[in-house]
C-alpha cells in the first residue's frame, strides 16, 4: 500500500519536473491575461443586460396599462348608472352628491364661527394689509352716482365716481373671487355669513386675494375713471336672485 503511494508521488513529482514547474510555483500558476479587445481601447464594454427580460417588460406595460384605462372606463359607467337608478336607498347620497358639487362652500360662516371660537379671524396670510375708507356716500361701496338702476340693469346698479376713488367691502365677508370676469373685468366677489354675496366690476385694480377675510368698509380695489370705463359694477346676490342694492343699503342704513 505504501509503496503504491510513494509511486503516485514520484510521478507527480516527475512530471512538475519535466514541465519546470516546482511545487510552490505550481499552486502560483494563474491564467493569462487576455489582451483589450479593440472596442475596449475606445472605452466601450459591452452590455450583459438581458435583452429578453427588457423586450418583456416592455410587452407588458401596454397591457396593464390598457388593464388600468378598462377598469377606470367600467367603474365610471358603473358610477353613472347607479346615479340613473331610482332606487330608494340611493336617494340620500344622490341628494348629498349634487349638493357637494354644485352649492358653494359657507367660507363666511365658517369664518365667523372660527372667529368666535379662536378670537381671530381665519386667514390664510397675515391681515395687516387692511385698508378702511372712509364711509362713502349712502353707503355706496364707492362715491359716485348712480348712473344704471336695479330696474334698469336687472342684477345690479353702476356707479360713476368723477375721480379716482377706492371700493370698499359692503360688510365683512370672504373673497371668493378675485380675477378677471368675462362681462365685468376686474371683478370681486365677497360671500358674507348671512349667505349672500356682493359683486364689485370693472375696477381698475384688485387689492385682494382668494379666500382672504375682509372686513366691513375694507378697500377691496381702486376704480380711475377712463373713456372706456367710467363707472363701478355693483350686485348683491342671495340665494341665487339678485336683489336691488340701494334697497339693501338703505335698510342696513336705516336706524
Amino acid at each position: 500500500m505504501n509503496k503504491g503511494v510513494k509511486k503516485v508521488r514520484q510521478s507527480i513529482e516527475q512530471r512538475k519536473k519535466t514541465r519546470g514547474l516546482t511545487g510552490n510555483e505550481s499552486s502560483k500558476k494563474q491564467l493569462p491575461v487576455p489582451f483589450p479587445q479593440e472596442e475596449e481601447k475606445h472605452g466601450y464594454f459591452p452590455s450583459f443586460s438581458d435583452t429578453t427580460f427588457e423586450s418583456n417588460t416592455g410587452h407588458k406595460f401596454p397591457y396593464r396599462f390598457m388593464l388600468k384605462g378598462v377598469l377606470s372606463v367600467m367603474l365610471f359607467f358603473g358610477v353613472a348608472l347607479l346615479g340613473q337608478t331610482d332606487a330608494a336607498f340611493l336617494q340620500k347620497p344622490k341628494e348629498w352628491t349634487s349638493s357637494a358639487l354644485t352649492d358653494e362652500f359657507p367660507f363666511a360662516k365658517v369664518n365667523i364661527w372660527y372667529q368666535e371660537t379662536f378670537g381671530s379671524p381665519l386667514a390664510l396670510t397675515p391681515q395687516n394689509d387692511q385698508v378702511a375708507v372712509s364711509s362713502n356716500q349712502e353707503g355706496l361701496p364707492v362715491s359716485g352716482d348712480v348712473t344704471e338702476t336695479f330696474q334698469v340693469n336687472g342684477t345690479g346698479i353702476m356707479i360713476a365716481p368723477d375721480e379716482t376713488a377706492d371700493v370698499a367691502a359692503l360688510r365683512d365677508g370672504v373673497v371668493v373671487f378675485a380675477g378677471n370676469d368675462r362681462e365685468t373685468n376686474n371683478t370681486v366677489v365677497i360671500q358674507h355669513a348671512d349667505g349672500s354675496s356682493s359683486t364689485y366690476g370693472h375696477l381698475s385694480a384688485v387689492d385682494v386675494h382668494l379666500y382672504q377675510f375682509v372686513a366691513s368698509n375694507q378697500r377691496v380695489g381702486q376704480f380711475t375713471p377712463t373713456a372706456e370705463s367710467e363707472t363701478v359694477y355693483f350686485s348683491i346676490e342671495q340665494e341665487d336672485d339678485y336683489i336691488d342694492p340701494v334697497q339693501v343699503i338703505q335698510v342696513d342704513d336705516a336706524p
